[in-house]
């Protein structure tokens, strides 16, 4: 994948991150601990006051995409690749 697409997913990610959390219904704290940052870090992410790293996108791809609630609109919000989002769902065995 390259820059300018890893770029445009992670903006995408930025402007919906606030109605994933929402639709989860779970805190800024929750969020953080499942993605393994900081709760600061995400309040700056929703506050746009900080951008989101390539790691941080894919610890929230995957949180998002394997949750019921939520796997819809990763596709809605085009905030995934249908190939990064086959690979963090697939089951292993």
């Amino acid at each position: 994948m390259n820059k300018k697409t890893k770029n445009l997913l992670i903006e995408r990610m930025t402007e919906n991150l606030i109605v994933f959390r929402a639709k989860l219904g779970i805190t800024q704290a929750e969020l953080a601990e499942l993605a393994g940052i900081s709760r600061q870090t995400i309040l700056a992410i929703e506050k746009k006051q900080r951008g989101m790293t390539w790691n941080m996108y894919l610890a929230l791809m995957f949180i998002f995409t394997t949750n019921p609630g939520t796997a819809p609109l990763v596709e809605l919000f085009e905030v995934g690749d249908k190939e990064l989002e086959n690979f963090l769902t697939a089951k292993k065995h």
